[in-house]
């Protein structure tokens, strides 16, 4: 076989994909996203023919030429690529590009066809049609002026390794000695593990050891990632006598080869008491059901199975509606999503000068060292965390689901070992958006003034409390506090049950809650006779208004920019344009509808987000830009690299950022809740500011320059969003297409319009498919019935309209030159808005998502 030209004298194992055996010869391009031919990552050329590498046996390639990424470099669809900026996390490139050179003008023609077998999970594929439109969307201007290296679309620093596939992610690096570790799962929802005979494992050739309960710390801890590890409970261990849910992990083996590693685990017998469970939030607050956690710090009421609960009053609740002329109430069903980052959860750790080393796809370095630390009673300085570039992120990764479990082995053997998770574990064991059942009750005036608001929440947190606090608390939040109203009452729970683990999801919350406040006030104010625009206008908060959290305590969130109104009215004008029915739709068979909603996010979580930044000059005249904050196709990095040079009077070029080692810098909290922009680009700008002064006063002392940077996220603005469809709905069928998609977005200053643009279309497209068809479903013995990627619908090319995104004019004081985040919000208001067009189709609400066309057709009664 031949390689990029390469002869390849190495013979494929019996089995192995070609996959596996191209990326053995260091081609580290060639990507695994699912094992399965579904998303195309691993996308490669065979005589000329793009196949899915992951199931195209290696032994079918002897003798033939095979083409990976790496030998396009240069090529016109990578030029195309890197002009337009067709990626975010880049993980899905290389495949992308691969799939795309090899198509002829017949399958071009066709594009939704021919990109079905690829998946892109960050861009909502606008920037790949752009791609492959020839469009550049890149400003290439190399002026050095400060206001010209922000508001311009600067490529992303990792540009060109993404688009030619020599971006290192987590896994792409050779490690010498690498052993590899499988771990095995409970089959059952509850249960005590008596006993685990691993005799049998270790006779397998090639396995080096078995870890059980027993070889692990008892440390507790939670998955979840927070400045405050007091945020969660402590209610896991790395290895449990205890599994509370099928799939949590049982025993870790590592060997030579997965396949040894893998063997090893089936060959384990394990002992277990099957003890009852519950699966159902509701069931599981009831007297008599299983307690699933006893003993462990931070639970509510471990005796109901009551994570957390916040009740929250402001006013006189029976005085608000009993003023109301109208009053409208309903319940609202959000279901578990799976985020699906197309790098699964992996880590590879070793030992280097009596430290522990661990490479993770992880958007929390400096958290989980500390967490490692912490579990092992290692002092920090003996834990260095290095995230690489991540393949995806939308929150799942801000939890410690391969870390701690690698670093039990490594501290272990001293040698190299290696954790990657499948698809398949990806669905079964991380974890999910949290399903809600939430009740609205609204009351308005015959005018259109709310004079009361009422939110009763349901949250299922599945067998462990990662995020579940902070989940509850955020999703009572921002859709409440987005509307002035004198009269409030919240009451929420979030409670254990016997199923996969929810967790941290982009929104963290208030996509679930905004379906359920922004479908109520659709439905308020059509009782009231009036336009739903109107009434949102009437009701909004605005500059000067004092926001307060659940909790009822002022808080630090501030209103200093205020592009709303811009906002409303852009999608109001767009929709009023209306969309026509296409040629191909019968107007006999379909209806058309236009809905929207509106949604507000804080710029930062509450509590203090950290960032701290140090930038150095460097001997030719750059300078060096140190982060700790990850990239995973939020596109921070590309900001913070503009901030820098904006503040300094150079070329963006002319910085070197490097992240995400906490060797680096001294403390980052991490990239989520929108931050990597907002804190991380405001230390960056502080750290700039602090060398250029430096600069100035001529303090060079014979040396090179060096300064550092701090922000701690306070006070926090705020950043809304509106979304805005026009739709037709066959009810006939329950199939929706969306004709028209617009979000305006109050944004402050747009640093980069385009990668802001992307952010947004992305968000967009993201939240379509949780909207319409993405479910992660479990059967009545709590087994995760999805394990796959084609029983998972995610939007592909085909499935996604291209968002016109409207940015409103506005500079937030409280922002890095001007700038509001731009990573979560797009989320939020899209299930509402789309639910609200359907009901303006049809006349009918649906209050249970997603939307399938399977559940639409039932909801709807097939009828014409």
């Amino acid at each position: 076989m031949r390689v990029n030209g390469v002869e390849i004298g190495a013979r494929p194992a019996p089995g192995q994909c070609l996959r596996t055996f191209v990326r053995e010869q260091g081609w580290f391009g060639v990507k695994k996203g699912c094992d399965a031919g579904d998303c195309g990552a691993c996308t490669v050329h065979v005589d000329g023919h793009a196949v899915h590498s992951c199931i195209y046996p290696a032994v079918r390639a002897i003798g033939r030429d095979v083409t990976t990424i790496e030998a396009l470099a240069g090529s016109p669809t990578t030029e195309a690529f890197l002009a337009a900026q067709g990626f975010q996390c880049g993980f899905c490139t290389p495949g992308m590009i691969m799939t795309t050179a090899a198509l002829d003008e017949q399958q071009r023609a066709d594009l939704p066809r021919a990109l079905k077998g690829n998946i892109c999970r960050c861009t909502g594929y606008g920037a790949i049609a752009d791609a492959l439109a020839g469009v550049c969307s890149l400003d290439t201007g190399t002026s050095t002026e400060t206001g010209d290296q922000v508001r311009r679309s600067a490529a992303a620093p990792a540009a060109l390794g993404v688009v030619t596939g020599r971006a290192a992610f987590t896994l792409d690096i050779e490690v010498p000695g690498l052993l590899h570790m499988a771990l095995l799962r409970s089959p059952h929802a509850h249960a005590r593990v008596r006993g685990i005979d691993r005799a049998a494992a270790i006779r397998v050739p090639g396995v080096v050891a078995v870890f059980t309960h027993e070889d692990a710390p008892d440390t507790t801890f939670s998955t979840a990632r927070h400045e405050d590890p007091d945020d969660d409970p402590y209610d896991s261990v790395v290895l449990d006598d205890v599994v509370r849910f099928a799939g949590q992990r049982v025993a870790a083996v590592v060997a030579d080869s997965l396949a040894a590693a893998r063997a090893g685990c089936a060959a384990l017998v394990v002992d277990y008491e099957v003890l009852p469970a519950v699966f159902d939030p509701d069931d599981a607050m009831a007297p008599g059901a299983p307690q699933l956690h006893t003993g462990r710090a931070g639970i509510a009421d471990a005796s109901r199975n009551i994570v957390a609960e916040v009740h929250s009053a402001h006013g006189d609740i029976d005085a608000g509606f009993a003023a109301a002329d109208e009053v409208y109430e309903g319940s609202f069903t959000s279901q578990r999503v799976q985020h699906v980052a197309l790098e699964t959860h992996a880590t590879v750790g070793w030992m280097h000068d009596e430290r522990l080393v661990l490479r993770t796809s992880t958007q929390v370095p400096f958290l989980t060292r500390d967490a490692v630390a912490r579990v092992f009673g290692l002092p920090r300085e003996r834990v260095r965390v290095v995230a690489a570039r991540v393949g995806g992120g939308f929150g799942g990764k801000q939890e410690m689901f391969t870390e701690d479990v690698v670093a039990l082995a490594v501290l272990a053997l001293g040698r190299p070992v290696q954790l990657e998770f499948t698809r398949e574990e990806q669905f079964v064991a991380t974890s999910t958006r949290h399903p809600m059942r939430i009740t609205v009750r609204l009351g308005a005036t015959r005018d259109g003034r709310l004079t009361a608001m009422q939110l009763r929440s349901l949250s299922d947190a599945g067998a462990y409390g990662n995020h579940s606090v902070g989940v509850l608390f955020h999703s009572c939040g921002e859709a409440v506090e987005l509307y002035r109203c004198p009269n409030k009452q919240i009451d929420g729970r979030v409670v254990y049950t016997n199923t996969v683990p929810a967790g941290a999801f982009r929104g963290y919350g208030l996509s679930q809650s905004a379906f359920a406040v922004e479908s109520a006030m659709d439905e308020l104010a059509r009782r009231l006779a009036m336009d739903p625009t109107e009434l949102r206008r009437r009701n909004v908060v605005h500059p000067g208004d004092e926001l307060r959290p659940v909790s009822g305590d002022a808080h630090d969130v501030e209103i200093r920019s205020y592009g709303l109104p811009q906002c409303l009215d852009a999608v109001a004008d767009r929709l009023a344009d209306g969309a026509d029915l296409p040629a191909d739709l019968d107007p006999a068979e379909w209806r058309t509808g236009r809905g929207m909603a509106v949604s507000m996010l804080n710029t930062a979580p509450p509590g203090g987000h950290y960032a701290n930044v140090r930038i150095a000059q460097r001997a030719d005249g750059g300078f060096r830009l140190m982060v700790g904050s990850a990239e995973f196709g939020n596109g921070s990095a590309t900001v913070q690299r503009q901030l820098a040079a904006a503040t300094l009077g150079v070329a963006v070029e002319d910085i070197e950022l490097v992240g995400s080692d906490t060797d680096l810098v001294e403390h980052d909290t991490g990239t989520y809740g929108s931050t990597g922009s907002v804190v991380a680009g405001m230390a960056a700008l502080r750290a700039a500011e602090n060398l250029r002064s430096l600069m100035v006063a001529g303090s060079t002392g014979g040396g090179l320059l060096e300064a550092d940077g701090r922000s701690d996220g306070r006070p926090r603005s705020v950043a809304f969003t509106v979304q805005g469809f026009c739709i037709a709905v066959r009810p006939a069928t329950g199939e929706v297409r969306i004709l028209r998609s617009v979000q305006a977005v109050d944004a402050g200053t747009v640093l980069n319009p385009m990668q802001c643009r992307g952010q947004v279309e992305g968000g967009v497209a993201q939240a379509i498919g949780a909207a319409l068809y993405e479910h992660v479903d479990i059967d009545g013995s709590g087994r995760v019935t999805t394990r796959a990627l084609r029983e998972y619908h995610v939007p592909v090319f085909g499935d996604v309209p291209r968002t016109e995104v409207v940015f409103a004019e506005t500079a937030d004081p409280l922002g890095p030159m001007g700038a509001k985040p731009m990573s979560e919000a797009p989320f939020n208001p899209v299930a509402p808005a789309l639910a609200n067009a359907v009901r303006d189709a049809t006349g009918v609400r649906v209050t249970e998502l997603p939307m399938a066309r399977d559940r639409l057709f039932f909801t709807l009664g097939g009828t014409t």
